[in-house]
């Protein structure tokens, strides 16, 4: 019945003449076309599409079959015939029918699709897709770029899989499709590279303008979050081979080292809208960092890259996307800004980094962001990442950068444990100034007086929470401890023994009351504790403890009995090395009355 049909209005149309074909011949054809591949008719369908007295009819109204026949296709399995006979079908109206009118079905067909079905049917409508776009004589270059952005903008909802197991299944075909994409777009990539051997016409700029903002949607998009290295048991990483092919994209359209030294960005359209503008600079960010880590990291396209830049540039260049890369939460991306700074920093060697860099604000933020990983990040290995790299920053520095970078952490960081840290690199330090025979300003003299100023001092005199702050605390007095024990008050290279009085003054004595106070506070607890321990027992009382502002889980009487305790022996600690500094500086200050 449906073939019928098909028959009576395809032998209708046959004596028309193309201009004479209306409204209702184009919806007739298509309900009888979408029958016949309803009911398992595709084979007379193709031959009726085969006919060459049919082809102005399919020319004109072929492309409304576009929705049914993928349809079709979906349903029926791989090995069954009337699915290739649908993809014959498919092939045959690429090459027959209108491109303008096919190019629209088609992407109206990638529009509507969603879930599941994305990739299988951008995959499966590529191929046509690429046969319609090489037959138009006339806007090539937009519709290139509105194909490539129609397919980006479906594919990119979709979750990246990002573990071996889940790249290995690639259940919903993204890794498979993202590599059929780029394979897609090779035609076009040729065709840029041969214009741009001759002339450099304004066309061949938009085609070349289109393919750039494909690549950058790419970087953004899954290459960003995609795991990027060698997987044991996987020969070709799909998202490796991607990332490839995207970077040789752009090294044969001439545009790889613009986009990593000069940060050249394409044309985008000028937003008149300021939160428009602010998303298309965020998305180039994004994309331009990727790009960055595929090169310096994963060293993709290292080859394409002259070698006559120094460490320093290399760094240089890169602080803005580190930044813009640890200032993300998703590990993935976290990770990718970490290794790209290590990356970087290992290239460089020690005391090669001069000062003057800390003039550009990224040396400042990106050591203060990775304080806060190294704070804040609830995975662990990306906090211990963290300390370690800045350490590798800190000793890349001459010293007077290393100067500056320790003011600047101390005043920052707001976190006695990393001040401790900051504090032991100022000891090492001054630990080489003593040991070497060369000067160093920086460590010694008025410039140790006043980062001393700094590192001895309590942030609110007796009244310090000294359990808070036991890691700077603890750190300051090893510091004051070796700069009495190696540096005689006699020779005084370090300046130390002219500001002792100030540092007893607004250091130890605080320090030593506030003991005093915190010990007595903490026993009389324990004591009230003991106390009331038998009671506590008997009706299995519990409380609830405030750490830095964090509500702990309910605590026992015994519970808290520990805690209170584990605070006196912090204490105890704390006076241990107060006591033997103050023990120094008395004999040390004695000695040199008696020889005086």
């Amino acid at each position: 019945m449906a073939v019928d049909e098909l028959q009576a209005i395809v032998q209708r149309c046959q004596i028309l003449e193309e201009a004479d074909f209306k409204g209702e011949d184009f919806n007739l054809f298509q309900v009888a076309g979408q029958k016949c591949l309803e009911d398992g008719h595709a084979a007379q369908l193709l031959e009726v599409i085969q006919n060459e007295k049919n082809r102005v009819i399919i020319k004109n109204m072929g492309w409304n079959l576009i929705s049914p026949l993928v349809r079709c296709i979906f349903m029926y399995k791989q090995e069954d015939d009337k699915r290739e006979q649908c993809l014959r079908i498919l092939d045959q109206l690429a090459q027959l029918c209108n491109p303008k009118e096919l190019f629209l079905g088609i992407l109206e067909q990638i529009e509507q699709t969603s879930g599941e079905q994305v990739c299988q049917t951008v995959m499966l409508l590529l191929q046509p897709l690429q046969t319609v776009l090489l037959k138009l004589q006339n806007k090539k270059a937009y519709s290139v770029g509105l194909s490539l952005a129609m397919i980006m903008n479906q594919l990119t909802p979709l979750p990246v899989p990002y573990t071996k197991q889940q790249i290995q299944e690639d259940k919903l075909g993204l890794c498979q499709c993202c590599n059929a994409v780029v394979d897609f777009a090779k035609p076009f990539v040729n065709e840029v590279v041969k214009n741009m051997e001759k002339s450099s016409e304004y066309n061949d700029m938009e085609l070349k303008e289109e393919l750039i903002k494909f690549c950058m949607k790419s970087l953004k998009y899954p290459l960003l979050t995609a795991q990027l290295e060698q997987l044991e048991g996987i020969e070709e990483h799909p998202f490796r081979h991607f990332a490839t092919e995207i970077i040789d994209i752009l090294w044969n359209i001439g545009e790889l080292i613009p986009l990593v030294f000069v940060h050249h960005k394409s044309k985008s359209p000028h937003w008149e809208n300021q939160e428009f503008a602010d998303i298309e600079r965020k998305n180039s960010a994004d994309s331009l960092a990727c790009l960055s880590y595929l090169i310096f990291v994963q060293r993709l396209g290292v080859e394409c890259f002259p070698v006559v830049f120094s460490p320093s540039y290399l760094l240089l260049c890169n602080m803005t996307h580190i930044e813009m890369l640890l200032k993300r939460t998703e590990e993935s991306v976290l990770s990718k800004g970490l290794d790209l700074f290590e990356s970087c920093l290992l290239r460089m060697e020690d005391n090669s980094l001069l000062h003057h860099y800390l003039e550009f604000r990224d040396f400042i933020n990106v050591p203060q962001d990775l304080v806060k990983i190294m704070t804040l990040c609830p995975i662990e290995h990306m906090g211990k990442k963290s300390l370690n790299i800045l350490q590798l920053f800190i000793d890349k520095f001459d010293t007077e950068g290393k100067y500056t970078l320790f003011r600047c952490l101390l005043k920052t960081s707001n976190h006695a444990g990393v001040e401790g840290y900051i504090i032991k690199n100022i000891k090492d330090q001054i630990h080489l100034t003593l040991t070497k025979e060369y000067d160093n300003i920086w460590f010694t003299g008025h410039h140790l007086i006043s980062l001393l100023d700094l590192v001895l001092s309590l942030p609110e005199g007796a009244e310090t929470d000294l359990l808070q702050n036991s890691d700077r605390i603890m750190a300051s007095l090893n510091l004051l401890r070796y700069l009495v024990i190696k540096d005689c008050e006699s020779d005084n290279q370090t300046g130390v023994w002219t500001t002792i009085g100030k540092i007893e003054q607004n250091f130890l004595k605080p320090l030593r009351v506030g003991l005093n106070m915190s010990k007595a506070h903490y026993e009389a607890e324990i004591k009230n504790k003991k106390e009331n321990r038998k009671e506590a027992h008997s009706s299995n009382t519990v409380c609830s403890v405030t750490v830095s502002g964090e509500k702990m889980p309910p605590m026992t009487t015994g519970m808290q009995l520990q805690v209170l305790h584990s605070a006196l022996f912090t204490f105890d600690l704390i006076e241990s090395v107060l006591a033997r500094v103050e023990e120094l500086i008395e004999v040390k200050t004695k000695a040199v009355m008696d020889e005086n």
